[in-house]
């Protein structure tokens, strides 16, 4: 007979408080068998499930996309069109992901700049800060701005 874990048992395994465990049962994310006395048990499976919905959380999927992507590992014959929506939909996460990380790539050379200008003012870190901010607004914009042709703040464009 395969072991069966009680709610209190899995939130202290797994790290999940026990009211996430009974929203992920009302929203039919992971369900539990019951007991006669309504109690939650869990089974290895579950626990797998719960594991790989941190995993994807971790890999910041939203609650929805794992409901409504991911329940093909308990199908019997994987329906490869299933299959071929959920892979084309991880290559749309993915290149999100790719862009977040170009963004904070730039984040960083920027705090980087600034922080380095901060600690050793001087004419040449100041213009390379500059150049920096200009080339992240203009990527924002993405359009070049007259205001940098006038100069802003005494930055010299």
């Amino acid at each position: 007979m395969e072991k069966l874990y009680s709610i209190q048992e899995v939130s202290r395994k797994l790290g999940i408080p026990k009211d996430t465990l009974r929203y992920y049962d009302r929203i039919g994310i992971v369900s539990p068998s019951r007991e006669d006395n309504r109690y939650r048990r869990y089974s290895k499976n579950d626990l797998i499930d719960l594991m790989n919905i941190q995993i994807m959380q971790y890999a910041d999927f939203s609650l929805d996309e794992i409901k409504g992507k991911f329940g093909f590992h308990r199908m019997e014959n994987v329906d490869p069109a299933y299959c071929q929506e959920v892979a084309a939909f991880l290559d749309e996460k993915n290149e999100e992901t790719r862009k977040k990380i170009a963004h904070l790539q730039k984040v960083s050379q920027l705090l980087d700049a600034a922080s380095e200008t901060l600690r050793d003012f001087n004419h040449e870190r100041d213009q390379q800060l500059a150049e920096i901010v200009r080339e992240i607004y203009r990527a924002i914009r993405k359009e070049k701005t007259d205001i940098f042709e006038e100069g802003c703040n005494g930055h010299q464009g």
